[in-house]
């Protein structure tokens, strides 16, 4: 397989890389679009840092590509849709840069509290301006931490340790994560007007874009100083020039910029109480080593195990849950696809009900197999874990999951219900059993029988009469066409009946025309269960 670094990371990731078997290492730091749409049709993987765009072209030139790695946090290089569309999983490294973005931006909380760059420049001026270079102390202090993942946690641990009061918002934030970490969780209208230090790590959004904006300020109070070292267009960059200008924000600290690299005569550069650095965020000797050995990393787990950690445009699998989840996902594949073809017309929605043990366990992979399972005969091999829930959407199709404590008559169930628009809903139950973990359909329609799903499966809805097994078997046999096996079951005596036949061969149009033509037969679903993983 050929891995493209498009970007220069750590040696020691680039190392990494070459030393597994069976990868080829392809170093093309700094290559232009042109260049890389004729390196990446064979490669398997593209690593980048933030330099290189990886775009929908580029994406759509490479058939082979499985996995693209960004050795840092921010992928707004990266067309996330066109990868998910592809069904090519997107990863970053969130923890490798933390400690370096975390000490970067109380490096500006100090800079914007004690006004260092601008005694410097005096200094290097020839001047001693003692007396006009008053600063203030964090001491007392409140702050505001917009958004509370790893690096706003870092930032917070030594505001406190600095004898700051600190206070959050974060929608995912809860009140028990809250007190632990010795924090106030707050709304933004009751952080805006109490905030000394507002700094923000947010991802960037159409929802936290311009997050704090001219409104925001106008309900801060006078002197509050203002960091971000997260991504820019969190802060709208003109109304901060404004809340300068006129004295409401007495300081501010930028990293991050809504265009990079920053225009030489952009206006943030004309105001000495805005320090400015270039995008510095991950930039330490640590950093830049962690992010380059965590890339390969997990780039490597996802190529040879499967295994996908920061991945952000789909749920990881740690190997804990990848080892626990294994023999379920073949039983959703298939409980996908047979409820698709007995299903073939549209369907407004998938209901997927776990019971038993898979409650307590994070069944967001088995659901990912299951709409995977459901869109194999209807899209064909484009795809895969990646994209089905983004292929379901597409469709219209709602997927609603369900987690009972019902008791079962198995120790784990997985029911699939496909909501038609024009018939009657369509249920298939499975499980696993023996020690092999072996799939089993336990269920169809509420009707209860066992069946192997392997090969292909006649299900066939017909009046319960005396000599309609040996009916249907005459025709199957007329046709060469051999059961394996069948099970079946009904409703009240001489009502309906639901039989089941295990084939070793499709059975072909004639086959099931013919079966048709008998006014016993009320319906004949031809389920093709193939090779299914």
């Amino acid at each position: 397989m050929q891995i493209l670094v498009a970007d220069k990371i750590a040696a020691n990731g680039v190392d990494f890389l070459k030393a597994q078997e069976g990868f080829e290492v392809i170093e093309a730091y700094g290559s232009s679009k042109e260049a890389l749409l004729e390196i990446v049709p064979p490669v398997s993987a593209i690593v980048v840092r933030s330099d290189t765009r990886i775009d929908a072209d580029i994406i759509a030139a490479a058939p082979e590509l499985k996995v693209v790695g960004r050795a840092g946090v921010g992928v707004d290089n990266i067309d996330i849709e066109a990868a998910t569309e592809r069904g090519i999983v997107v990863v970053n490294t969130p923890g490798g840069n933390t400690i370096a973005t975390a000490e970067l931006t109380f490096t500006h909380m100090l800079s914007a509290t004690r006004p260092v760059a601008q005694a410097q420049a005096s200094m290097s001026a020839g001047r001693w301006d003692r007396k006009t270079l008053k600063g203030a102390e964090l001491m007392g202090k409140t702050l505001a931490i917009l958004g509370l993942g790893r690096i706003g946690s870092e930032v917070a641990k030594r505001a406190q340790a600095f004898g700051m009061t600190v206070v959050a918002y974060d929608p995912y934030l809860t009140e028990t994560r809250a007190k632990t970490l010795n924090i106030e969780k707050k709304t933004l209208e009751e952080i805006w007007p109490i905030a000394d230090y507002i700094t923000v790590h947010m991802p960037l959004t159409d929802t936290t874009r311009n997050m704090v904006d001219r409104a925001a300020f106008s309900k801060m109070k006078d002197g509050v100083r203002i960091i971000n070292c997260a991504r820019g267009g969190l802060i709208n960059e003109q109304a901060l020039i404004e809340a300068v200008d006129s004295g409401k924000v007495a300081a501010a600290g930028l990293d991050v910029y809504e265009t990079e690299p920053l225009p030489e005569d952009d206006p943030l550069r004309n105001h000495e109480n805005i320090i400015l650095t270039p995008h510095l965020g991950a930039s330490t000797v640590e950093a830049q080593l962690n992010v380059g050995v965590e890339i390969a990393e997990t780039v490597t787990k996802i190529l040879v195990d499967g295994q996908i950690t920061n991945a952000v445009n789909m749920p990881s699998i740690d190997a804990k849950t990848l080892k626990q989840l294994t023999p379920y996902l073949k039983l959703g594949n298939i409980l996908g696809t047979m409820v698709q073809q007995i299903t073939p017309d549209s369907i407004a929605k998938l209901e997927i009900t776990y019971f038993g043990k898979l409650v307590e366990l994070d069944t967001m992979p088995l659901t990912r197999a299951i709409q995977r399972g459901y869109l194999k005969k209807i899209m064909g091999d484009t795809i895969n874990d990646v994209n089905s829930a983004h292929k379901m959407k597409n469709l219209g199709i709602e997927v609603e999951i369900k987690k009972s404590n019902v008791d079962t008559a198995y120790s784990e169930l997985i029911q699939v219900t496909a909501v038609g628009e024009t018939r009657q809903p369509v249920t298939v139950e499975g499980t696993l059993m023996g020690k092999a973990l072996n799939p089993r359909i336990v269920g169809i329609n509420g009707k209860d029988l066992e069946i192997t799903p392997q090969n292909t499966i006649l299900l066939i809805e017909n009046q319960d009469m005396p000599g309609m097994v040996g009916f249907i078997g005459g025709i199957l046999g007329k046709h060469q066409v051999n059961i394996a096996n069948m099970a079946l079951n009904r409703d009240d005596q001489g009502e309906k009946a639901l039989t089941v036949f295990e084939l070793d061969s499709e059975p072909g149009e004639a086959v099931v025309a013919e079966l048709k033509e008998s006014p016993k037969i009320l319906s004949v679903d031809v389920i093709d269960i193939g090779k299914i993983s």
